[in-house]
């Protein structure tokens, strides 16, 4: 079956939880959440809800697991806590939970942020993986960064990624 075929069967439309990890952000501040769920929306996937956690791993990790155990959750995308400063703890809280990682997604966005940002993009620490049959994205928390993640490689794989992740 060729490329083009196999995504023509995948879903064009997702379910998504985001979460944002910020000891600062508020509903009000919050535009990489509002900006992850206006673009899910605008390719037509749902956004069954949205929140924000304090950068602390057990938080994050209990969030997670939380939307793991929601049948109605096909990906659970995050926004912030990637960086390596003292308080940025969402890769950790991410790790210990995948089963499978992407490693290509994080290969790729550092990539495609290095174009823009130069090699301040090594300092970043987004990734993706599965855990259960679901698809978990861990992205920056800039604005810029998620649009660009967002824009260049979720959107147009999202439900590919969905299909061969509950196989």
């Amino acid at each position: 079956m060729s490329d083009l075929a196999h995504k023509a069967q995948a879903p064009q439309s997702v379910r998504c939880f985001v979460i944002t990890v910020s000891d600062t952000r508020t509903d009000a501040t919050d535009a990489s959440g509002r900006a992850i769920v206006a673009l899910l929306e605008a390719a037509g996937h749902f956004v069954s809800g949205r929140t924000i956690v304090k950068d602390d791993p057990e938080l994050v990790r209990g969030t997670i697991e939380r939307q793991l155990a929601n049948p109605d959750v096909q990906v659970i995308i995050t926004t912030g806590g990637t960086g390596i400063t003292s308080r940025d703890s969402t890769y950790e809280a991410i790790d210990t939970l995948l089963q499978k990682r992407l490693d290509g997604f994080g290969e790729l966005f550092r990539m495609l942020s290095y174009d823009q940002i130069g090699p301040a993009a090594m300092m970043s620490r987004a990734a993706a993986g599965l855990v259960a049959g679901r698809i978990i994205v861990s992205l920056p928390g800039s604005e810029a960064a998620v649009r660009l993640a967002m824009e260049r490689l979720l959107i147009p794989e999202l439900g590919h990624l969905v299909q061969q992740a509950s196989r």
